[in-house]
């Protein structure tokens, strides 16, 4: 298992981020590594959404499907991750005097054939990089 975070200060107030976050189905405007979504089922947010993301990363690709398991309206999303690549994440949102930090972090467990922990090692960087963007990429559209 491998441990990614990123942080982002976004100069807006918490209720304005976690308007745009709790649209899941936007997340693939503001995420480069996100190809499309698509639902499983009628549910589009809260505990228990259940969304398939087809994710690429270089010359890896894959549908990632996740389901929300922890939805604390201008606090915390939180998701697990089931597919080729397992765990959990969240965002959460803490207010400041000048906006919110942003934090988002992952917990991943990739396949034994991607090299196992050497591949999670070699891996990190190159997500967290990308994720550092798509957290901008979000401040950007707020």
């Amino acid at each position: 298992m491998t441990t990614i975070r990123v942080r982002a200060h976004v100069p807006v107030g918490p209720e304005v981020v976690w308007a745009e976050l709790r649209v899941i189905e936007r997340h693939v405007t503001w995420m480069a590594d996100a190809r499309s979504l698509v639902f499983d089922g009628d549910q589009r947010e809260g505990v228990g959404t259940t969304f398939r993301v087809r994710t690429r990363v270089g010359p890896l690709v894959t549908t990632d499907v996740m389901t929300v398991t922890r939805w604390e309206p201008n606090r915390a999303m939180g998701v697990e991750h089931r597919g080729l690549v397992r765990g959990t994440g969240h965002f959460t949102l803490q207010s400041d005097p000048a906006g919110t930090e942003v934090t988002w972090e992952e917990t991943l467990s990739f396949p034994w054939w991607f090299a196992g922990p050497l591949g999670s090692a070699l891996a990190a960087p190159v997500l967290r990089a990308i994720w550092a963007a798509n957290l901008a990429r979000l401040g950007e559209r707020l």
